[in-house]
């Protein structure tokens, strides 16, 4: 749930902004939970989570679009007539943005964690280096890497669930508030 905001601000403002959420939240939160340098890694995560938002905006622009310039009145009767249709639309692009990034997740987070593995010694011979479910899904002869990256995926299906809807209703909520207010002031 840490690229929840990440989401959102790609949404709303683009890669660039995205991108730069990504890493300061990145870098804050490894800072404050500090346990290695090597953690610091993990921002590429964070990286690719913007990417890949501003490619699924590219890719559903109809569905994915928060800020919609200059509507007409017929623009806006047709929306209100196709309104199922348009949540449909969001809700299946949103469902393949957050099994998109759950994969890419797995899989650049899985070979981050191998990396540092194979960086740092200590985390190789560490007891607890596999995460719990790691430990039930495999023995342990299995192939790190293969038990690094499958054991993130059910955990990054409901993270990236979330992260993908959270993160465009933040966008869609304050993109309406800042309408509110521009057309107040």
């Amino acid at each position: 749930m840490d690229t929840i905001m990440t989401v959102a601000v790609t949404f709303l403002c683009g890669l660039p902004w995205g991108v730069l959420c990504g890493v300061l939240t990145s870098i804050t939160g490894h800072t404050l939970w500090f346990w290695s340098w090597l953690a610091y890694l993990f921002t590429l995560c964070s990286i690719a989570t913007a990417i890949i938002t501003w490619l699924f905006i590219r890719f559903f622009p109809g569905a994915l679009t928060v800020v919609i310039e200059g509507e007409s009145k017929t623009q806006t009767i047709a929306f209100r007539s196709s309104y199922l249709n348009r949540i449909m639309d969001r809700v299946v692009a949103l469902i393949l943005l957050s099994f998109a990034l759950c994969i890419a997740m797995s899989i650049l987070g899985g070979l981050i964690s191998v990396f540092i593995q194979f960086i740092n010694n200590a985390y190789t011979d560490d007891p607890n280096r596999f995460a719990f479910l790691g430990r039930v899904l495999f023995d342990e002869n299995s192939p790190v890497i293969l038990v690094e990256i499958m054991s993130r995926i059910p955990v990054n299906i409901v993270d990236r669930l979330i992260a993908a809807f959270a993160g465009f209703g933040i966008a869609l909520g304050f993109h309406s508030l800042l309408q509110r207010l521009t057309i107040k002031v």
